[in-house]
């Protein structure tokens, strides 16, 4: 009588083991992600309680992501081998990407403010405090106007008032009232930071309250944001119709649909790259209690029509494409400035006159005009 012959399985068929080593592989990325996430900013800002957290969960993921590995490929047969193994190293990097970064963002160091201050330019500027609708201590320099308009400087993701200052020197020298202030969680301000900016709403109203409370300011108030702190600038000028113009210089994204121009550029690339933020964005909605904001593009929409002004790097092409995106949500009130040669919020270093032109010339006729 004649046998029947069977196919071999992918898979060995001794279950032992197996599913605990997939639970333990998933694991151990999700662990070194979480390393990664927080070790790396946490060793650069100097904070050695969490660069060591990192560094052990870092470390445990390397190993036990390891391990596992080796389980996991030892229980594949044959040539599934060579499927396995890009899996297994794709799962990582995903993980890496998307966790890693949401990590990063919500667990934010506290970043020292620098020695410069106004009084190094020569200029006069007071100590300014004040608080958020959702009570957190705010600690920033205000600058007196001259001319009865004034504008909100908002600093980058991991940095503070110190350096925003050069942007508040040169609208300070033209007359304007300027507020230079730590996002919370940065500098001397008090709350948890939150380095997608997903605060900004409550900081930056809180800002124009305190300026609409200084006798020297009559006129119209404005924002102007460096990456992180444009976004914010955008996104609370949207919610708030005080803010009469705003300047975002290399904003580009805070949520998932900032990024949906990715496909139409990049393919099939621009595609994966979506769908990693998305993941990155609702991982850190997951780890944050602050609100996920509107779209950028949809902010700029409900500015209008109130005038922004997006200043891009032209040193990269990927900042040019996210702002003609944000643009496109408002044609008609949003201007778009590519800088030849800048780096990201590097237009002031890079074209210091056409900088100062054309910022100056913005604020004028949306403030003073």
């Amino acid at each position: 009588m004649a046998t029947k012959t069977s196919m071999p399985r992918p898979v060995d068929a001794r279950p032992e083991g197996a599913l605990s080593a997939v639970l333990a592989f998933v694991a151990g990325a999700v662990t070194l992600s979480v390393g990664i996430g927080l070790g790396l900013p946490h060793l650069k800002a100097g904070s050695a309680g969490g660069a060591a957290l990192g560094l052990v969960a870092l470390v445990t993921g390397l190993t036990l992501t390891g391990f596992a590995a080796v389980v996991v490929v030892r229980r594949v047969r044959g040539w599934w081998r060579l499927l396995v193994v890009p899996v297994l190293v794709v799962f990582v990097l995903v993980a890496a990407l998307s966790l890693g970064q949401a990590v990063a963002a919500t667990q934010v160091p506290r970043t020292a403010i620098g020695s410069s201050a106004p009084a190094r330019w020569g200029l006069t500027y007071s100590d300014a405090a004040f608080e958020t609708s959702d009570g957190v201590r705010l600690s920033g320099w205000y600058l007196p106007s001259t001319n009865g308009a004034a504008v909100v400087v908002l600093h980058g993701a991991g940095s503070t008032r110190t350096d925003a200052l050069d942007q508040a020197v040169v609208l300070a020298r033209h007359g304007y009232g300027v507020l230079v202030f730590d996002a919370r969680g940065h500098g001397r301000s008090a709350g948890r930071a939150m380095d997608f900016g997903w605060y900004g709403d409550e900081d930056v109203s809180a800002a124009v309250s305190y300026l609409q409370s200084r006798p020297d300011v009559h006129a119209g108030i404005g924002a102007l944001g460096l990456s992180m702190g444009g976004e914010e600038a955008l996104g609370a000028a949207a919610q708030d119709p005080r803010i009469h113009a705003v300047v975002a210089e290399g904003a580009t994204s805070r949520a998932p649909a900032d990024r949906e121009w990715l496909s139409d550029e990049y393919g099939w690339r621009g595609a994966l790259q979506e769908g990693i933020d998305r993941l990155t964005y609702g991982v850190a909605d997951l780890l944050t209690p602050a609100h996920k904001p509107t779209s950028l593009r949809n902010a700029a929409a409900a500015v209008a029509p109130r005038p922004v002004l997006l200043i891009a790097a032209g040193a990269l092409p990927d900042e040019e494409n996210a702002d003609r995106y944000i643009q496109s949500g408002s044609p008609r009130s949003v201007q778009l400035w590519v800088v030849p040669d800048a780096g990201h919020t590097q237009g002031l270093r890079v074209e210091p006159g056409q900088w100062e032109q054309r910022v100056i010339a913005f604020f004028d006729s949306g403030l003073l005009g």
